[in-house]
């Protein structure tokens, strides 16, 4: 099967994949937040829509990328390039500032469960974040010369959802005592931001050494 990539580049894709998922930021907090405020199976639907979101930005990137190569090899590479530059500012960020996990419990009214999932999309597919991060992380995992990249690209988003989707479920499960023991035991937020910089930054150095050579 030629869409599924090479088990070395897999195991890395999943651990950064896990490692994003298990650290705290936008979609975490929102999650956590709207099972506080409307109970557990509202905040599943929110999982959901932000899932959603990342299916959009999966083909986004996908014909995009493919596109590119098509166009220009070289663009490909400076793209790439970039995203692995990109990736190690991310890494730079972790250590400077750390995650930030901040839930209040606050009243929302319940809402449909269509409605939950249209936050969750909607607040994924708008981020820009969450836009430049998949325009530039998913492309490390390929290259200008595989026949098969649009596939690969594919299979490579639904695996990040696969992953996410289990980890932001189980957050969501353990929303109440989660969220207050997170926010108590900062040394372990640091440990998540450690692990989430170092799985980057070896990466980017990576890139920037198959590139110069």
């Amino acid at each position: 099967m030629d869409f599924i990539p090479s088990l070395p580049t897999l195991l890395a894709f999943s651990a950064a994949s896990l490692l994003l998922a298990a650290t705290p930021g936008p979609d975490m907090t929102l999650s956590i937040s709207r099972a506080l405020a409307q109970g557990k199976k509202a905040a599943l639907f929110v999982v959901l829509g932000t899932s959603l979101g990342i299916v959009v930005h999966t083909f986004l990137v996908a014909f995009g990328v493919s596109a590119l190569i098509t166009a220009s090899p070289l663009a490909f590479t400076i793209l790439k390039t970039g995203g692995a530059a990109y990736l190690l500012w991310l890494a730079i960020q972790a250590i400077r500032f750390g995650s930030s996990l901040t839930v209040k419990k606050v009243d929302i009214a319940k809402g449909t469960p269509l409605a939950n999932v249209s936050t969750g999309f909607w607040v994924n597919l708008l981020n820009p974040k969450v836009i430049i991060f998949f325009m530039t992380f998913l492309p490390q995992f390929v290259t200008a010369g595989d026949p098969a990249v649009t596939q690969k690209l594919l299979f490579l988003g639904f695996f990040f959802i696969m992953i996410g989707m289990p980890v932001n479920a189980l957050v969501v499960l353990a929303a109440d005592g989660l969220s207050t023991w997170l926010q108590k035991n900062r040394g372990i937020m640091r440990g998540l931001d450690y692990a989430f910089a170092s799985v980057f930054s070896v990466f980017a150095v990576k890139i920037f050494l198959t590139h110069s050579r």
